[in-house]
């Protein structure tokens, strides 16, 4: 049966899809709040955009335990409340003539804590939601409603910068996550009880969840892949704002359409992603959609004025294109294989190491900036990304077959 008729997946899917809107107006209003009312620097700009994802490096791993030890809808619930309530300090902020861009660095990091928190317990929780049986459809589906919200967020944040002023843009953010929670306490489904605390305490039961990917080939390639990926996508992200604003003077609201066209390769992607899994099989697509996708990314330093706009566009829809096809394969791969008191150790060690890269390129691409110039950054980025699926390529999953839906029934590629 599909999920579209399984009415606690619906709540989950709207819920998140709200949510998700609301993020994406916020990580799209952040940098150019920083940029423009608060006239940030490259260096700055580098440290917001390591705040946004410093939390997967500080707790990240015990995250995972903690995930793992108690239900996850309930934390889930309280991690969205408390990211609302981080969000609409900064209007409340800018009203008062008080906002700072420290107060911008604590938020993102706060919300960042928060966001490690739910995401973790997110991914664990869909496996008895819905059943390992069902993972690339929810997934699928889940990346659709996302994708959607990536296309109409910078947009709609580009939009309100120029009307109303990009401070009460972020106003959207926390209502979607006050949304997000509602739409979780609606969900009926009985979640399995926590398993009980190991007796050997939380730096063993880390090492259990560290042990269980490090010492698989496939999920080691997967690490490195992900993480080279989302370090150089740091280092992009520090500047590529400056290079839209000052190196091309773009305004607000042209920044957020040229960056809403990777939230319609997003969409692309989700919608897509089935035909890719019939066509090659789940694992196959792992290493085969960045493969043939992220070397688009060097058109954007192309970009110029005029027509060449048109590089920024086609770049960023490629590299979230195939950013997507990979992560809803890969993504379900690991819930797939990994026995379900395992989950949310298994996320949260993956994350710790591919989340915790983000903080770093954001680090330093705003050196980088600062050494050599926004546009020379933003090629060391692209052709980072374009080299990341080396390390899925000279791995197990080139060859191997597609893994069993039931997490135990067969041996995991490794």
């Amino acid at each position: 049966m599909s999920l579209r008729h399984h009415r606690d997946f619906r709540l989950l899917w709207v819920g998140d899809t709200i949510s998700q809107f609301g993020s994406t107006i916020g990580r799209t209003a952040l940098p150019l709040l920083a940029a423009g009312a608060l006239a940030a620097t490259p260096l700055e700009m580098g440290l917001l955009t390591a705040a946004n994802t410093a939390a997967f490096l500080l707790i990240g791993l015990p995250a995972g335990v903690w995930v793992d030890r108690v239900r996850r809808r309930p934390l889930m619930l309280t991690a969205d409340f408390v990211r609302a309530a981080l969000m609409l300090s900064i209007p409340v902020a800018w009203w008062l003539g008080t906002l700072t861009f420290a107060h911008l660095v604590v938020v993102a990091l706060l919300v960042g804590a928060a966001t490690v928190m739910f995401d973790v317990a997110y991914q664990s929780y869909l496996p008895s939601l819905v059943g390992r049986d069902q993972l690339v459809e929810g997934n699928s589906k889940l990346t659709a409603s996302h994708s959607m919200a990536a296309v109409s967020g910078p947009a709609a944040a580009g939009g309100v910068a120029q009307f109303v002023g990009m401070a009460n843009g972020i106003l959207a953010t926390g209502v979607g996550y006050v949304c997000s929670a509602l739409f979780l306490l609606r969900i009926r489904t009985e979640e399995p009880a926590p398993r009980a605390a190991d007796r050997t305490g939380l730096v063993s039961e880390i090492a259990e969840g560290l042990r269980f990917v490090f010492g698989n080939r496939s999920l080691r390639a997967i690490v490195g892949t992900t993480g080279t990926a989302n370090f150089f996508d740091g280092v992009s992200l520090a500047v590529l704002v400056l290079f839209l604003a000052r190196d091309l003077g773009l305004s607000d609201g042209v920044i957020g359409l040229l960056l809403g066209s990777a939230g319609l390769g997003s969409v692309l992607g989700a919608l897509t992603v089935h035909r890719w899994h019939r066509r090659w099989g789940q694992i196959r697509v792992i290493w085969l959609s960045l493969l043939v996708t992220q070397p688009f990314g060097l058109l954007l330093p192309l970009a110029g004025d005029g027509w060449r706009l048109a590089f920024v566009v086609v770049a960023d829809l490629f590299l979230a294109y195939g950013a997507i096809v990979y992560n809803i394969a890969q993504v379900s791969y690991r819930q797939a294989i990994c026995p379900d008191h395992l989950l949310g150790r298994m996320n949260a060690s993956i994350r710790f190491v591919v989340w915790g890269a983000l903080p770093l390129g954001g680090l330093a691409g705003g050196l980088l900036g600062t050494q050599v110039g926004v546009l020379a950054t933003l090629w060391v980025a692209l052709i980072g990304r374009a080299i990341s699926p080396v390390w899925v390529v000279f791995s197990p999953l080139r060859t191997a077959h597609d893994p069993v839906t039931t997490a135990g029934d067969a041996e995991p590629v490794k």
